[in-house]
């Protein structure tokens, strides 16, 4: 998934502002609120709120420049809200990812795997800050202001073999030089029948494909030729190296909708409603996603994303390796994408995409199903966030 996009590589990393989206230097002192992020007053916590170490920071501790990313070290006090999240549930997500953790993140894992378990969320959080430091990531520019959209992983009815219903679909990754022509290239490569592309599977709608596309991975019943209902998975493979554009941005720019009902839901209903113009609607994306098949052996598990390991719904974000590295555990502080509450809990970076670029910018997984869909089409938030790095290790 995230996977997505890999080339963007392979979840959303289809980066595309997901379903909305593809429609559509500091001190140790606590950060200036982003702008239309909720006051810090909140109501009482759920969990335990873990004590604060003093404010100062350390001054052996230097500021940490990457590509497009300044990461500042700060106290735990700078972290708004920091505590209220449950950390406990965090837990095996953690274990998850330790099993194959990135170089820096090696000893701090083999020290997490003698702790015994946390018996509380106070409890996580106080281990946290004894193994982490925290760090505030900001632009060069010094600007920690940025936007935080989300992504899921469709799932859609498909059939092995194409009929006058289900007639859209799937590639496989084909040759380099097939992969490499653009999307009107490759659909009169179809209408003229010639070798080249091989379909692995069939969807009704052609909007759902783009959908699938955009995610970049998805969840499909498909019906066998026999009659038989399997399960299985599409995950991403590839690009035909064109550049990735917006549905949301096309509709916008042809007046069909504004940016602030931009949604995949409008998109959906745009396409019922002018289904001649369908297919120019399509055109207006480059981008061809190329997909793999596999079983979905446990519906609880998620994609695979760019990291290579399985993205946890409301844990795993998308986000620029070249500003925060793959396995970096980050404070996220955001809001609720329908109620504008404040959103404030512990990810991992373990997924990308090309729409995803700058030091400030994630992409929220949020699982599958209806309810994922109705959060990652609507989720378009401002974000500032901290990453939590070893003691033990450089900071990147």
């Amino acid at each position: 998934m995230a996977g997505l996009q890999h080339a963007v590589p392979t979840l959303r990393r289809l980066g595309v502002c997901c379903a909305a989206a593809a429609l559509v230097a500091c001190s140790s002192s606590p950060p200036a609120p982003v702008r239309n992020l909720p006051p810090a007053s909140l109501p009482a916590p759920s969990v335990p709120v873990a004590p604060s170490p003093k404010p100062e920071v350390s001054p052996e501790l230097p500021s940490i420049e990457r590509t497009d990313a300044r990461w500042t070290p700060v106290s735990w006090g700078a972290l708004p809200g920091w505590g209220q999240d449950d950390a406990l549930t965090l837990w095996p997500t953690l274990r998850d990812a330790c099993a194959k953790p990135p170089e820096p993140w090696r000893a701090w894992c083999t020290n997490f795997a003698l702790q015994p378990a946390p018996t509380d969320a106070l409890q996580a959080h106080l281990w946290l800050m004894k193994t982490l430091q925290p760090y505030r990531i900001t632009a060069l520019s010094g600007s920690g202001d940025g936007i935080i959209t989300g992504y899921f992983e469709p799932e859609l009815l498909a059939r092995r073999v194409p009929n006058a219903r289900f007639k859209v679909p799937l590639w496989a990754m084909p040759s380099s030089a097939v992969a490499k022509l653009t999307r009107a290239e490759l659909n009169k490569l179809v209408k003229d029948k010639k070798q080249g592309l091989q379909a692995l599977l069939y969807l009704e709608d052609p909007v759902d494909a783009m959908l699938l596309q955009v995610q970049g991975s998805g969840r499909l019943r498909v019906t066998e030729p026999d009659g038989r209902e399997t399960e299985r998975r599409v995950a991403y493979a590839g690009h035909n190296q064109q550049p990735f554009q917006s549905l949301a941005r096309w509709l916008v720019d042809q007046g069909a909708l504004t940016a602030d009902n931009a949604s995949w839901f409008a998109i959906k209903v745009w396409a019922l409603q002018n289904p001649k113009r369908v297919p120019e609607l399509l055109a207006a994306n480059p981008r061809v996603i190329f997909f793999r098949e596999e079983p979905l052996l446990d519906p609880n598990i998620g994609p695979r994303g760019a990291q290579g390991l399985a993205l946890t719904p409301g844990r795993s974000v998308a986000v620029d390796p070249r500003a925060v590295p793959y396995g970096t555990l980050l404070w996220l502080d955001t809001t609720e994408p329908l109620s504008a509450d404040p959103l404030r809990r512990l990810v991992l970076a373990q997924d990308t995409g090309s729409a995803i670029t700058g030091a400030v910018r994630a992409d929220l997984f949020w699982g599958w199903g209806e309810s994922a869909l109705a959060q990652a089409g609507r989720m378009k938030q401002p974000l500032r966030w901290w990453a939590l790095w070893p003691k033990s290790t450089t900071a990147p």
